[in-house]
Order: structure tokens, then C-alpha cells, then sequence
């Protein structure tokens, strides 16, 4: 097997778990929007933004191919097993964090839709505390990034 290998190996992982995690949550979101919708039509704004929040994880997961396709792109055939293990850690590592940070925010964000639903007004305590699964993610991204400068 060549290096490239492993390296797109690990950029599909980045890329497919973000992405599934986010379709989770942003689901989870859209879910409870449905529900909430019947009690509190007027709301849907509120709904809205908080079942989108899980959706930045794929979108992390997407923006570290871009972190990392300076090694994949250009000239493959010279990607080493050192950089094809990096890029291959570290895109596994965004995608599992991006998997589950973004189904625990959906999560989240599915209890605040839902009291918001039943006439609490929670918006902004939800959206504070839906950031924080999304931190990790962030933080995930970040090390893709300064693995990337690491690896030349």
C-alpha cells in the first residue's frame, strides 16, 4: 500500500464522520422543531437556528480537507509514511470528535427547541450551553490545522 493511501483514508474518515455527526444532530434539532412547532408556531427562528447549530461539525470536517490537501494534491507519489500517518491521525481524530460533539449539541439543542416549545424562554442559555460540545470540535479542527504545519 502506498502512503497516499493511508493519508485519503484518513481524510474520508475526517470528512464522513463530521458529516454523519451533524446529520445526526442537526436531525435531532429538526425533530424537536416539529414537535415544539405544534405548541409554539411563533418561535420557529429560534427553532431554526438552534437545529442548524450541530451542522458546523461536517463543516469542519470539510474545511480540514482543506488543511490538508497541500499533501495529497500536488505531488502524491511523495507523501511520506510519517505525513500519511499524521494526516491519517489527525483526520480520524476530527471526525470521531466532530461524530460525537455534533450528536451530544443536537442533543442539547433538542431539549432547549422543546422547552421553548412549552413557552420557557431558554433561547440563549441553550445556545450558550450548545456551544460547548462544539468547543471540542474546534478544538479538533485547530490541531488539524497545527498538524499540518508540522508535517512538512
Amino acid at each position: 500500500m502506498e502512503p497516499i493511501i493511508l493519508a485519503y483514508i484518513g481524510i474520508g474518515l475526517m470528512i464522513g464522520l463530521a458529516g454523519i455527526g451533524s446529520a445526526f444532530g442537526v436531525s435531532m434539532g429538526g425533530n424537536a422543531s416539529i414537535g415544539a412547532m405544534k405548541k409554539n408556531e411563533d418561535a420557529f427562528g429560534s427553532y431554526m437556528v438552534l437545529s442548524a447549530l450541530p451542522g458546523t461539525q461536517g463543516l469542519y470536517g470539510f474545511m480540514g480537507y482543506f488543511v490538508l490537501t497541500g499533501y495529497t494534491g500536488a505531488l502524491p507519489e511523495v507523501v511520506t509514511w510519517y505525513q500519511a500517518a499524521a494526516i491519517f491521525g489527525v483526520g480520524f481524530a476530527l471526525g470521531i470528535v466532530g461524530l460525537l460533539s455534533a450528536i451530544r449539541q443536537g442533543q442539547v439543542c433538542a431539549n432547549g427547541i422543546a422547552a421553548i416549545g412549552s413557552g420557557y424562554n431558554v433561547f440563549g442559555n441553550t445556545l450558550i450551553l450548545g456551544v460547548f460540545p462544539e468547543l471540542y470540535a474546534i478544538i479538533a479542527f485547530a490541531a488539524t490545522f497545527l498538524v499540518s504545519g508540522a508535517v512538512t
